[in-house]
């Protein structure tokens, strides 16, 4: 049976792209509005989030008004995502800033392809676009939607400009490929969908994230690049890129596992805390939260 969320993205995707930005984003803000208010769950989760990045110190208000501004970020990334198909090359590069470019390029002259590891901060998929535009094939796996209508549509959506996207529960072939032809395999590190991931100590305290990215790259000798987006104030997007890591090459495979996710860790904790109402993950991460 189709969901009524489905006609309600479908319904999105024809009128969302006539509708001027600036009008779209103050709508998006009043939607959040009533998202934030009915979706307890959600509020849960993100102002649980939000107290463990914060710290205990944080008062009820600042963490009520990040959680809020949150929902606001969650409906922007939306309002970007239906309006992407209809954006030309040029105003890409004109919404979007890439810092560290080079270290991108230097990974990829390894001739080994190039994991790229971030998180649900920011757009991402402005991110993504601007790097397509750079000349450079990325395949992301991702989570299944539901109804597989919506899966297909919202995927159609992302992949409008070139994305190579493939279903995380099933063979992931295409990421050795993307690997073996010199491309990037863009993976999150925050979120472990497919719970094979490990408990690792993230601000703090105990959390399940994904090491299927370390693994990745212990296997194919792939370098680690690991990038963060930001939306600006203005509604433009930043990307940073750290120079290329490299596992090392000593030492069994658990301790050089480790030391790539303590490395991808303390990044992703460096660049939530900085932005952390733009981190939009709305589920509990932590152990003790489950």
């Amino acid at each position: 049976m189709v969901k009524p969320i489905y006609y309600l993205f479908r319904l999105g995707g024809l009128v969302i792209p006539k509708v001027p930005p600036r009008l779209g984003y103050t709508a998006c803000r009043l939607l959040a509005g009533l998202f934030y208010y009915f979706n307890s769950t959600g509020r849960v989760n993100i102002e649980r989030n939000l107290r463990y990045i914060l710290g205990d110190q944080t008062s009820r208000r600042e963490v009520t008004r990040r959680s809020r501004a949150t929902f606001d970020n969650i409906l922007y990334n939306y309002f970007d995502l239906f309006r992407l198909p209809y954006l030309d090359d040029e105003a890409v590069r004109r919404l979007v800033s890439l810092e560290g470019w080079s270290h991108v390029e230097a990974a990829l002259a390894e001739r080994h392809g190039l994991v790229m590891v971030s998180t649900h901060l920011g757009n991402i998929e402005m991110i993504l676009h601007a790097m397509l535009l750079r000349g450079v094939s990325i395949t992301i796996p991702v989570e299944r939607l539901a109804p597989p209508e919506l899966f297909d549509y919202v995927s159609a959506l992302r992949m409008s400009k070139g994305l190579k996207l493939v279903p995380i529960d099933g063979p992931l072939v295409a990421l050795m490929r993307t690997l073996k032809q010199g491309g990037i395999v863009g993976l999150a590190g925050d979120r472990d969908i497919t719970q094979t991931g490990q408990v690792v100590s993230f601000f703090g305290r105990p959390a399940h994230l994904p090491d299927g990215h370390v693994r990745l790259a212990l296997k194919t000798k792939a370098p680690v690049v690991v990038g963060f987006s930001r939306r600006n104030p203005d509604h433009t997007h930043s990307a940073r890129f750290l120079p290329p890591f490299h596992l090392p090459s000593e030492g069994d495979e658990v301790e050089r596992l480790q030391v790539g996710m303590n490395f991808i860790v303390r990044e992703m904790e460096q660049a939530i805390r900085q932005d952390p109402e733009q981190w939009t993950v709305m589920v509990s991460i932590w152990a003790d939260q489950v």
